[in-house]
């Protein structure tokens, strides 16, 4: 279903509406910034120093003066920033009275890791409980629906980290805090599941949901999705998918497409695959799935995905809504994703969020699938204008932002960071007419220490276009520097379904005349002689699957939380994807 063709966004913010902006942000900011000031970070981090000492010779309780001196004190901070604090629960022992009102008030309900997508070490943050009206329906990790609804969650530990233990100031009793994705905590955080017990709840099936309780545990990357796509296809009322990222769609269609014979003649017989790393949950398993023959002559007559449109539609006739990030990262398989879908299923992105906050929902009066609209649920959000001559530390209010310019975020958040720099980049495309939020488009990520002359998302750009004109379906890709010559270029390692373009030889050459067009930084390095025309190397089928499940279990991160780099700088990983190719171009 095509995106609405006209948005009502504004193009610049009235100035009653600029008022009522300012009204509500800074509360929300009040909101955030009162309790944590109190907290253990904002009284002890030297970054915070002069505000302390403002604060502390000011009035206060003078909310004006107060929002005055954090908009002129608070420096832009980052991990390094709060690591030293981070680092306090993992003492032995760690007391109540060392960890309470940390980063906030009282002790976090868990602590989430990033995924290390560039494969830098992971960072931590604490998560505390939120206040009821922060969980709004555009950020829960399964929406409602009035039908059934495939949402693979992961809640399994990441088991490179031991979950810390606080011993309580009663002297008898002890907390153990999970370390997890941030989706799989904010689950367990919504649902008052605590990890202790999660073998106790092996029966448990939240209605209306494809799978029940026990895949959900699963940390095992092919057991995952094979078994998400087991009991997606044994019922046929879905009418709702939610992935966090098309990717993961992309991954059960992968082992659907694999396994296709051995997952209807399980939903046949009524049997569950025998996979090993499965063995403690397959006797719950078993008792959710019974022999269903009819839906397996279904299943026979329809045929796995293939180069049909609408597959999606003839398996589960009553889906219309798909969830899920199709930009970024997941860009390349948004056209696989819209293709296996077809026309009648309306994609809306899940939002724009990270492990360190949660930053906006979908636009659903613009294009739902790109347009996010800013909030101020988890935290406060200012920015940085990316491309401006100003100093970087130069931090701008939602309403001095300017439609078609790019920024960076600045995440103020209720779990205690203050002023943080996110790393990302966004264009605002305009400003909604009830409340003046702006309406964002993700870009890419920002590297400050990188030196490359394209961003992350001319690249990506630059790879589909040659993929359609001439190499034919990418369904994963990522970019290292090739320096088999000098000077370095970038080098496209591609995976391709089907059959290759006969013109594919020309990609090369027309990715790099992709690049001369949209970047200028490319442009100028490349008649400097700082960098060669592009090359393209294709891998092996099923390489970024398989990569995704080695990183998986390599990095112990959350099957929720893979994802493959656009820009690869980490040399083992480099290595890995170099020993799969196949073909150069």
């Amino acid at each position: 279903m095509s995106p609405p063709d006209v948005s009502d966004l504004l193009d610049f913010l009235p100035i009653d509406l600029s008022q009522r902006l300012k009204e509500h942000v800074n509360q929300a900011l009040l909101e955030i910034i009162r309790p944590n000031s109190a907290s253990q970070f904002a009284q002890n981090a030297p970054v915070l120093a002069k505000f302390r000492e403002a604060i502390a010779q000011g009035d206060s309780k003078d909310d004006i003066e107060f929002l005055r001196q954090f908009r002129a004190l608070v420096p832009i901070t980052s991990y390094e920033h709060y690591e030293p604090f981070v680092a306090k629960f993992f003492a032995d022992p760690c007391r109540e009275a060392d960890v309470t009102n940390m980063l906030a008030p009282g002790l976090p309900y868990f602590l989430a890791s990033t995924s290390a997508t560039s494969g830098k070490e992971p960072k931590l943050f604490p998560h505390y409980r939120l206040p009821p009206q922060s969980w709004s329906q555009s950020t829960t990790t399964i929406p409602s629906s009035e039908g059934t609804v495939l949402a693979p969650y992961s809640l399994k530990l990441l088991k490179f980290w031991k979950a810390p233990k606080i011993h309580l100031e009663d002297g008898q009793s002890s907390r153990s805090l999970a370390v997890s994705s941030a989706s799989g905590g904010w689950m367990r955080m919504r649902m008052n599941w605590d990890f202790e017990h999660d073998m106790d709840r092996l029966d448990l099936w939240i209605p209306k949901q494809t799978a029940p309780y026990a895949v959900a545990l699963i940390d095992d990357h092919r057991a995952f999705f094979l078994l998400h796509a087991l009991f997606a296809l044994a019922v046929s009322k879905v009418t709702t998918m939610n992935f966090v990222f098309a990717n993961a769609f992309v991954s059960v269609l992968h082992y659907i497409e694999d396994e296709w014979l051995l997952l209807v003649d399980c939903i046949e017989n009524g049997t569950i695959p025998d996979i090993e790393t499965t063995d403690d949950l397959r006797g719950a398993l078993k008792k959710h799935f019974s022999a269903n023959p009819i839906r397996a002559a279904e299943l026979r007559e329809i045929g796995p995905p293939g180069v049909a449109e609408g597959w999606a539609v003839r398996v589960w006739p009553a889906l219309t809504r798909f969830i899920g990030i199709t930009g970024g990262v997941a860009a390349v398989t948004a056209r696989k994703v819209t293709h296996v879908l077809g026309p009648s299923v309306t994609i809306q992105s899940c939002g724009y969020g990270s492990s360190e906050c949660r930053i906006a929902r979908p636009y659903l009066n613009g294009n739902p699938a790109v347009d996010l609209k800013v909030t101020m649920e988890d935290g406060f959000i200012e920015f940085v204008n990316v491309l401006s001559d100003e100093p970087s530390g130069h931090v701008l209010s939602p309403w001095e932002l300017v439609k078609g310019r790019h920024y960076q975020p600045i995440l103020t958040t209720r779990n205690g960071l203050w002023r943080y720099g996110l790393g990302d980049v966004i264009a605002v495309t305009g400003f909604a007419p009830d409340d003046g939020m702006p309406v964002i488009n993700y870009m890419h990520r920002r590297d400050s220490s990188s030196r490359e002359p394209c961003t992350e998302s001319e690249l990506t750009s630059a790879i589909i276009s040659t993929a359609k004109q001439l190499i034919g379906q990418i369904t994963g890709f990522t970019v290292v520097h090739d320096e088999r010559q000098a000077p370095h270029a970038f080098g496209f390692l591609v995976e391709i379904e089907g059959e290759i373009g006969n013109d594919a030889k020309l990609a090369p050459q027309h990715t790099s005349e992709h690049l001369m067009a949209s970047s200028f930084g490319y442009l100028d390095a490349f008649w400097k002689g700082a960098i060669r025309k592009p090359t393209i190397r294709l891998v092996e089928k099923g390489t970024f699957e398989e990569f995704r499940a080695w990183k998986c279990d390599k990095a112990g991160i959350s099957v929720a939380q893979v994802k493959v780099p656009v820009v690869l700088s980490d040399e083992t990983s480099k290595e890995w994807f170099l020993s799969k190719v196949i073909m150069e171009l």
